[in-house]
């Protein structure tokens, strides 16, 4: 490891990760969701422990929480990720980048006051697992949030975000007011959830692309009939015919080979009774390519197979686009200063793009953007089984400090 090399502490990380994974924590996962208890006591937290580390803290109008170290210079270089999580989530995804974020900085204040502010943000929701509003703390940061979103998204109980943010102590009528012009880079340590890394035993991945990200939902209509008294040669099985469907997609994007890649992992049967062939079915599908070109190409394929068995099943379909994510490219510059730190670091590195999105890919429309990423075991995520060593974790967030020191320093 080169002397210039900054070293993070990597007792005190692993203590963050596991305290933070705690909340919210249960037999089934850990669920933290925008707004709830178990979000409001992360942040409280969080704030308690940039305080301890010697930072600025605070909390924006939207709910994403800064630590900030004050530069004596102009601009903000940004770090950090989300601290919300999906049902049944894992303590890595998004926590890491935000206690490897803070425990970077931490290390930093060693070494004075930098040459532009450096802060860690806990971005407030990027999952969408309350609301319909996918990286809403990334949007807000950037302007992108209308006035009127916090009334009109609903959770599964009804509940406007506009009542759950009064909840959490936050006024949704001033989300105009979390927009930052100040920010000159966003670095993004991450967990990289797939199994590129631990496969091939490299220490480092570097982003280079986040993929077009497309979700669909289908719905399929045939006809709802008595399960013993309907022939098989005269049903119109909305069942049978979204199964079929399903499984030539799943072939198309297989043919298609690495990294596209199709999962269906939400599906609806209706009426869903044991003796009632089903008359209405509707599932998910999420669609990834760092190839905009290519997966609209897998989706003009998917939009066929669709109609070809509706055809030959005698039903109706119906496809919907809920998600329309272009790729987005990190910048060239950050990426080089990300692998110096590597390699002072003395940590193996590779280019890659990224299975996932991201807030990265969001932030990199405005704000230079660059993504680290550490090894997942087995390429496990979005899971409790979700898993990366500590010793991986330190490391990461040491390559961050270390290119931190060199953006601000």
């Amino acid at each position: 490891m080169s002397t210039d090399a900054v070293t993070v502490d990597q007792d005190l990380l692993g203590t963050h990760v596991e305290r933070l994974g705690a909340i919210g924590d249960s037999p089934q996962g850990v669920y933290r969701f925008v707004y709830d208890d178990a979000w409001q006591r992360a942040r409280d937290t969080l704030l308690a422990w940039i305080d301890e580390a010697g930072l600025e803290g605070r909390v924006d109008a939207v709910g994403n929480v800064f630590g900030r170290l004050p530069g004596s210079g102009d601009g903000v270089v940004l770090t950090g990720s989300h601290v919300d999580t999906v049902p049944a989530g894992g303590k890595y995804d998004g926590a890491l980048g935000i206690v490897g974020g803070l425990a970077a900085l931490a290390a930093l204040r060693a070494y004075g006051t930098p040459a532009t502010t450096l802060e860690v943000v806990a971005l407030c929701e990027e999952e969408s697992s309350r609301f319909p509003a996918n990286f809403f703390g990334t949007r807000a940061l950037l302007g992108l949030v209308a006035p009127d979103e916090p009334e009109r998204l609903l959770d599964r109980d009804g509940v406007t975000m506009a009542e759950a943010m009064r909840r959490a102590g936050l006024d949704p009528g001033a989300v105009a007011d979390a927009e930052r012009h100040d920010l000159s880079a966003f670095l993004e340590l991450h967990v990289e959830q797939g199994r590129v890394l631990a496969d091939e035993g490299v220490d480092i991945g570097l982003v280079e692309v986040i993929p077009a990200i497309a979700w669909e939902t289908i719905t399929v209509r045939g006809r709802q009939d008595h399960a013993g008294g309907t022939p098989m040669d005269l049903r119109a099985d909305a069942l049978q015919a979204a199964a079929q469907m399903a499984r030539e997609i799943t072939l198309l994007v297989e043919q298609e080979g690495r990294p596209a890649v199709a999962t269906t992992g939400r599906w609806t049967v209706e009426p869903g009774q044991p003796s009632v062939v089903p008359g209405l079915v509707r599932f998910s599908l999420d669609l990834r390519h760092p190839d905009l070109a290519v997966r609209d190409r897998l989706l003009d394929g998917v939009h066929r197979i669709c109609a070809s068995v509706a055809g030959r099943h005698g039903v109706a379909v119906d496809v919907v686009r809920d998600k329309d994510e272009r790729p987005a490219t990190m910048d060239a510059t950050l990426l080089d200063v990300c692998r110096d730190a590597a390699e002072r670091c003395g940590a193996s590195w590779r280019r890659m793009p990224s299975g996932a999105g991201h807030d990265s890919q969001l932030m990199a429309t405005r704000v230079p953007t660059a993504m680290v990423f550490v090894p997942s075991v087995e390429g496990r995520s979005h899971t409790p089984a979700e898993f990366t060593s500590l010793p991986d974790c330190a490391r990461g967030a040491s390559v961050l400090a270390t290119a931190l020191h060199r953006l601000a320093y």
